[in-house]
């Protein structure tokens, strides 16, 4: 099948590739040409595993196309993603569509025979019956079906949770639509991987309430993190003692610094200010996105307590920036909280990211950026891992002890063993776990 992607962000490239994948030829359309021009070269815009090598495979196969010309690859395609961002519109946290419906204008201009505009973007109840009325205006005589084909990537393993999914979700009543997403997604079934057809407005829904239960768990396991330091347990053994119950489950029960990224902070924010819309407030939703938005700017607090109550004129070390591994986003991550809080306690900072410091240089001032861990550990008064980068969970310890001034870390990630630790002779504080 031909299919056009309108966007080459981070859902729109990797769903873009995946299809290409899966046999199809796909264009990927965006307005940025210096954005098309770096990814025509091989550049990818984004860091994500495999995704660079996914790309060249199906360029090269003559599969995957990228333009900023719209019009060849919406008039040709059976199917047209839209796969634009919706950030939180500025003043009042409702997610941003007018990416959306510019992009459900410029198809209807374009779009000949038969054609299913499919909404990829994380958009709230009801966007489906807006860009079909868009569409319908612009169009009254156009043959088209607006689907709800939201999406679960992580980052990190987003090419994964494409092609070995737990499930994809797909809401739309039009037979005609439903056969092409079948198509489209043909190869998912040899896996036999569930495929949930609904109403449209049912598959918008299912992605915010994802979303926000995953964030709902993680803001609990950190409240019972806090909870752990005050009574002397483990929060690590709490999660498995709780995770091992399968009505449960033991994922997103990693206590930590609290979430970010892309989607966990701007969906659920989202979530509630449309669930207030219609009268129908999810308060349990309005109290985890106070207490995550609390819980980051509090691990500073946690960082300075870590080192006597005072860090004026003190170098930290800082070991990850971007809001989890595997993924150059720096999205809401925590460290935008919680360097800025160190900053203004007069704490002088020393970083390193793997992927991230581009990006978080244009968001973070007065840092001093280092080539490696070691370099970040070197002559810094303490260290503090913020986030949980494979290379960092088994760095050379003696080598770290012998740059720090002091025997100081500060793990928010829970990557060390407090009694490991405490052996080497470190001042070891974590999450939920008893210092040493």
């Amino acid at each position: 099948m031909r299919v056009a992607m309108i966007g080459t962000g981070y859902v729109g490239l990797v769903s873009g590739a995946c299809f290409a994948d899966f046999g199809h030829v796909v264009t990927c359309v965006d307005k940025d040409a210096s954005k098309i021009e770096k990814l025509k070269a091989g550049v990818m815009p984004i860091y994500e595993p495999g995704l660079d090598s996914l790309v060249a495979k199906n360029v090269e196969e003559e599969r995957l196309f990228f333009t900023t010309d719209p019009a060849e690859a919406i008039r040709d395609a059976d199917a047209v993603f839209i796969a634009v961002g919706t950030p939180s519109r500025r003043g009042d946290g409702h997610a941003d569509l007018s990416y959306v419906y510019g992009a459900a204008e410029e198809i209807a201009q374009l779009m000949d025979g038969f054609t299913v505009v499919v909404t990829k973007s994380t958009v709230p109840v009801g966007t489906g019956d807006e860009v079909e009325e868009i569409i319908r205006k612009a169009r009254p005589d156009g043959d088209f079906a607006v689907v709800s084909n939201p999406e679960f990537l992580r980052e990190g393993a987003a090419i994964k949770d494409f092609k070995i999914p737990d499930r994809v979700v797909v809401g739309t009543e039009d037979e005609r639509a439903r056969q092409v997403m079948k198509e489209l997604y043909r190869p998912l079934f040899l896996n036999e991987t569930p495929i949930l057809f609904t109403a449209r407005r049912t598959s918008e829904l299912i992605k915010y309430a994802a979303n926000a239960f995953l964030a709902v768990k993680i803001t609990f396991i950190n409240e019972m993190a806090d909870l752990c330091e005050k009574v002397g347990a483990n929060v690590q053994e709490v999660s498995r003692g709780i995770g091992l119950d399968g009505r449960i489950g033991s994922k997103f029960l990693n206590a930590g610094p609290g979430y970010g990224g892309s989607c966990f902070p701007k969906d659920t924010l989202a979530l509630t200010k449309t669930a207030n819309d219609y009268g129908s407030p999810v308060r349990i939703v309005d109290t985890v996105v106070e207490v995550n938005a609390a819980r980051k700017k509090a691990m500073a607090g946690k960082v300075i307590e870590a080192m006597g109550g005072d860090v004026s004129g003190k170098t930290i070390g800082v070991l990850g920036l971007a809001f989890k591994q595997n993924t150059d986003d720096m999205r809401d991550a925590p460290s935008l909280d919680i360097l800025p809080a160190l900053q203004a306690a007069g704490a002088k900072i020393k970083a390193f990211d793997p992927e991230a410091m581009t990006e978080a240089s244009h968001l973070l001032k007065d840092i001093e950026f280092a080539k490696n861990a070691y370099e970040a550990a070197e002559g810094a008064d303490a260290l503090v891992i913020v986030t949980e980068w494979d290379q960092f969970r088994a760095l050379d310890l003696e080598r770290i002890k012998a740059g720090l001034n002091s025997n100081i870390v500060v793990d928010l990630r829970n990557i060390y063993s407090p009694d490991d630790m405490a052996a080497k002779g470190f001042a070891y504080t974590s999450i939920g776990r008893p210092a040493v």
